[in-house]
């Protein structure tokens, strides 16, 4: 198989620096449309967060903004937030989609021209409403409203009206669709099946692993490890605190009795060791050094570098293997160099497949032009605090999550070097490469 084809997006130029971010709590859907708009969400995350900067929210160059799905009501989603937020008429807002990471592909724009000079100050991240999914009508029915719009006379409707039939009615479920590669034709839970395959990862390993994120999340709601967190509350008066997909009493065997979901009877990959469907936001504030110096900013870290792979669509959970790759690479650094790593988790056997292929030579002599195996991830320093299996995965935000989080953990652990990484549908990797002196 030949080498996938890799994106150098070094920001060569002028440092760029995080100077501060919030999250809202992760809400999974539970079948209905949840209390937030994707818009609601991010004004959310952000309301805090620019109440407590030295600068006004009219100072910004730019905002960026990366989501999926945004609603009928939010068409240029980045400027509806950034209006809403207070940034002001002459602020310009723009919206980013790279499926699963828009939210770093938001962050690599916004350091793209920080850089180069063309901005100073960027507010950027991503948000995602997925229980707000649309629900959309077929192209049959949409030709019969189109014919029963046409009818003038009487006759002209009920000749229409006879020609509607029950299979016109059937809808179209935006999320579905949205999770299934048009071109292989295969669903995201469908590719992790591949992988599950390719690298012998046994069902037991993905539900141990399900089981180890939701741990780790629990110890960190308990520790308070999850500050960058900005509660949220709706319109009936509810507050939501924390991510609420945590299952604090599952075990290996409540895991063990889940059926396949993408692949029956005989699959491996389950609700229970896949990432949840969630709502959620996450925006990070990016400075040049000039902007740090003039606001007397606080430095959370440094976002040093970043990577984008292309990938076999159905084996899509491989991207982070490939963007990763080159990040170390260009700044020579060996696995062990790294403190933490925080890599998406859309499927437990995903991120398992991740490190097993940068523990086989062959892989990595085929598929990432290496001279030998490039080792094993420490499960130590990765995804301590829990990840998209115990939390979620809302697609437009998780990209600016990770990276936060990765931030505050490098922060809170006095280290200086972390990646954080995605797979991304369609069958590619997104990697950002972050620092702290």
């Amino acid at each position: 198989m030949a080498q996938a084809k890799t994106n150098n997006a070094r920001h060569a130029g002028r440092t760029v620096y995080v100077v501060d971010g919030s999250r809202t709590p992760l809400l999974k859907a539970r079948g209905k449309p949840g209390p937030f708009s994707a818009g609601d969400l991010a004004v959310g995350a952000g309301r805090v967060l620019l109440a407590r900067q030295p600068f006004d929210p009219d100072a910004f160059d730019e905002v960026i903004i990366g989501c999926v799905m945004p609603g009928p009501d939010e068409a240029n989603i980045g400027r509806v937030i950034a209006l809403r937020l207070g940034c002001g008429k002459e602020v310009p807002a723009w919206t980013v989609q790279r499926n699963c990471a828009s939210g770093m592909q938001a962050l690599d724009c916004a350091c793209r021209n920080i850089a180069a000079g063309r901005a100073e100050l960027v507010l950027a991240g991503g948000t995602e409403s997925m229980s707000h999914a649309p629900v959309l009508l077929s192209d049959k029915m949409v030709s019969w409203l189109v014919d029963w719009n046409s009818s003038k006379t009487l006759g002209q409707r009920l000749k229409t009206l006879g020609g509607l039939r029950p299979a016109h009615l059937k809808p179209v479920i935006g999320l579905l669709r949205g999770l299934t590669d048009p071109v292989v034709g295969l669903s995201m839970g469908q590719t992790a099946e591949n992988l599950a395959y390719r690298f012998n990862i046994s069902r037991e390993r993905m539900d141990a692993y399900a089981l180890h994120s939701h741990q780790r999340l629990a110890r960190a709601q308990d520790e308070g490890y999850l500050g960058e967190i900005t509660p949220l509350f709706d319109n009936r008066g509810n507050v939501y605190l924390q991510d609420d997909g945590l299952r604090r009493e599952t075990t290996l065997d409540k895991l063990a009795q889940l059926r396949p979901v993408f692949d029956r009877p005989f699959g491996l990959v389950t609700a229970g060791n896949s990432a949840q469907v969630t709502d959620g936001a996450a925006l990070l504030i990016l400075a040049s050094e000039h902007a740090v110096e003039q606001y007397q900013l606080p430095v959370l870290g440094r976002i040093v570098d970043c990577e984008w792979a292309g990938v076999d669509p159905a084996q899509m959970g491989l991207g982070p293997a490939h963007a990763m790759a080159p990040l170390l690479k260009r700044h020579r650094l060996s696995v062990d160099k790294v403190d933490y790593w925080e890599v998406n988790e859309a499927f437990a056997t995903q991120v398992l497949a991740v490190n097993e292929a940068w523990q086989d030579v062959a892989y990595c002599r085929q598929e990432l032009g290496r001279r030998s195996a490039i080792g094993a991830i420490d499960e130590a320093r990765l995804n301590v605090d829990g990840g998209g299996v115990s939390m979620g995965h809302p697609v437009g935000a998780s990209g600016a999550r990770i990276v936060l989080h990765l931030l505050q953990v490098l922060k809170r652990t006095n280290t200086r070097r972390g990646i954080a990484s995605l797979c991304i549908g369609g069958g590619q990797g997104g990697a950002m490469l972050v620092a702290r002196d």
